[in-house]
């Protein structure tokens, strides 16, 4: 991506109320997400379900994992390489790839997926608008919510599905 084409992305989103709209959806799709994972596990500790281990474990697991390589990788965010403002505020530099709000809400979501298929759903869904404001906010590439995503998804399924 371009700045010309990161200016193209975000130019409905410019405005003042754009704006306004654009850190809304971001930060409410978050912080949904971080508050109806902890309810369900509480839910599944009051129920003594079984099941709560794995609800813990797998996405921790991974969330360890994304960090681990996060870090590693150090990638540079849209701001710090086209010089662009971005229009989610973000001080940060580097650790861009991949973008670890997508992953978490994509792990979470697989986590719903496989205890409560329609709330998984709903989480995916969230999943995809959440992806596309943290690019148009211009604080990670395509690439970084792509990958985020499939390895929120690749995450769920090895660690609920297969294993």
């Amino acid at each position: 991506m371009t700045a010309q084409e990161y200016e193209q992305l975000s130019a409905p989103f410019r405005s003042e109320q754009g704006q306004r709209w654009l850190n809304l959806v971001n930060r409410l799709l978050t912080r949904s997400c971080y508050a109806a994972y902890p309810l369900c596990l509480a839910l599944l500790l009051w129920q003594r379900d079984p099941r709560l281990i794995r609800a813990v474990a797998v996405p921790a697991v991974s969330f360890v994992a994304v960090s681990v390589f996060r870090h590693l990788c150090d990638a540079k965010r849209p701001y710090e390489v086209l010089e662009i403002r971005p229009l989610i505020h973000k001080d940060k530099k580097g650790k861009s790839f991949p973008s670890r709000h997508v992953f978490s809400m994509f792990v979470i979501a697989m986590t719903f997926l496989w205890l409560l298929p329609p709330v998984g759903v709903l989480f995916l869904l969230m999943g995809a608008v959440l992806a596309a404001c943290r690019v148009i906010g211009g604080v990670h590439w395509p690439r970084d919510v792509l990958v985020g995503a499939a390895v929120g998804i690749a995450s769920g399924v090895l660690g609920f599905w297969v294993i």
